[in-house]
């Protein structure tokens, strides 16, 4: 029986270090958010214009408000992530942002943000997507250099599926339960200072009534 409970001791132990996982979501979501914020904002005529064009952009109504709504969560929202504050309720516009992006943009074209036609969850798209793989190699290796441009990786072709967004969305709905985590996060020591406010408030009630 001790044998049995000595992991189950460890196991509990560890959740003196739960805050780590919250930190390395935020940690990770914030250049994913800054990037997205920051090409928005420099192209942001370009980002209306895409946001309301019914024939090759999104067709939403109110392009303005939505690319300035979507550009203001990304940035403020990498902001709050990193330092920690106001963590639950800065992912819901965030997730709201990835939800919109799924639907509208990346939807059509199946799970896969990268080709892989030997992968599971490969549609017509990415099995199409092998003999133009194939044939770029081809001309590559004929008249490129294909060892030049291939030394920083292989090459492959973008699906643009909801892969990722579906990923950042679910990192997020975890930050919307967890919160920012303690210790090294605003939000930890705002709360931290409520409570001592409080409970220092409440002596002083409990000394008055005694």
């Amino acid at each position: 029986m001790q044998r049995l409970l000595l992991p189950q001791q460890l196991v509990n132990r560890s959740r003196l270090f739960d805050w780590l996982a919250p930190l390395a979501f935020r940690l990770y979501l914030v250049p994913v958010f800054w990037m997205a914020g920051i090409n928005k904002l420099q192209g942001f005529d370009d980002t209306v214009a895409w946001f309301g064009n019914s024939e090759w952009g999104l067709g939403l109504p109110f392009p303005w408000l939505m690319a300035f709504l979507a550009t203001a969560s990304e940035l403020g929202g990498a902001v709050l992530l990193l330092v920690g504050l106001g963590v639950r309720w800065v992912s819901v516009p965030l997730m709201v942002t990835m939800a919109v992006a799924i639907v509208t943009v990346h939807w059509p074209n199946g799970w896969q943000a990268i080709a892989d036609p030997s992968a599971p969850f490969a549609n017509a798209q990415v099995l199409a997507s092998a003999d133009k793989l194939a044939k770029a190699r081809e001309l590559l290796q004929e008249h490129g250099h294909y060892d030049w441009l291939t030394s920083s990786g292989p090459l492959v072709i973008l699906n643009n599926g909801y892969e990722f967004a579906a990923t950042y969305f679910i990192m997020l709905l975890s930050l919307f339960f967890s919160g920012a985590g303690r210790y090294l996060s605003l939000d930890h020591w705002f709360c931290r200072y409520l409570e001592r406010r409080s409970a220092k408030a409440g002596a002083v009630s409990a000394q008055a009534l005694g």
